[in-house]
């Protein structure tokens, strides 16, 4: 484990602080008038999600989190649990609460492949691509000169997530998502 002082805590860093693993989400070093630099930071907890904002001094160090990665399988969600199996052994199956992942597994069909960081050898959250592909389950159709709006609908897709898209896209559509802004970025192909 590294350890890394005030100014080395950046964005997508994973460290220690008071013995739980937290997520760098943003920080700025700063120094006011005639006093030291600090650097202050927004922390995610990896477990709950919980941002919190800290900062750090000059004279304080943490040590980085030993995080290490877990190709795994999404299996289903059911009674507010996501459930997971790793890829190489479907035996080994854990679950995630649904409040702390469903950001993430809305944008997921069973049996896509996840990453699980795990910290201590236990299942911390999961990682999944940037954009990925879905179908589209159900579209309203577009009313001709319905562009006050901006030109967008409301779409199901098909597992389960609502997204607003252009009015040219239709049921059966595969179009492509940002996972992190949940935008649409673009249609793959049409029905």
């Amino acid at each position: 484990m590294a350890v890394l002082s005030y100014n080395e805590i950046l964005p997508k860093c994973i460290i220690n602080h008071s013995n739980e693993p937290y997520e760098v989400l943003s920080s700025h070093v700063f120094r006011m008038q005639q006093r030291k630099p600090v650097n202050q930071t927004k922390l995610r907890h990896l477990v709950s999600g919980k941002v919190i904002e800290i900062s750090f001094h000059q004279n304080e160090t943490v040590t980085e989190a030993d995080i290490s990665n877990m190709p795994a399988r999404y299996l289903y969600t059911n009674k507010g649990e996501s459930w997971f199996a790793e890829e190489d052994n479907a035996k080994n199956r854990f679950a995630f609460p649904d409040n702390v992942v469903h950001d993430r597994v809305q944008w997921l069909t069973p049996n896509s492949i996840v990453e699980v960081l795990t910290y201590e050898d236990k299942p911390m959250t999961i990682k999944i691509p940037i954009k990925v592909e879905l179908v589209v389950k159900d579209a309203p159709p577009a009313v001709k000169g319905n562009t006050v709006s901006g030109g967008t609908k409301l779409v199901e897709l098909i597992t389960g997530a609502k997204v607003n898209v252009p009015l040219f896209i239709n049921t059966g559509d595969i179009i492509r998502i940002n996972t992190d802004t949940g935008d649409y970025t673009e249609r793959v192909n049409k029905a």
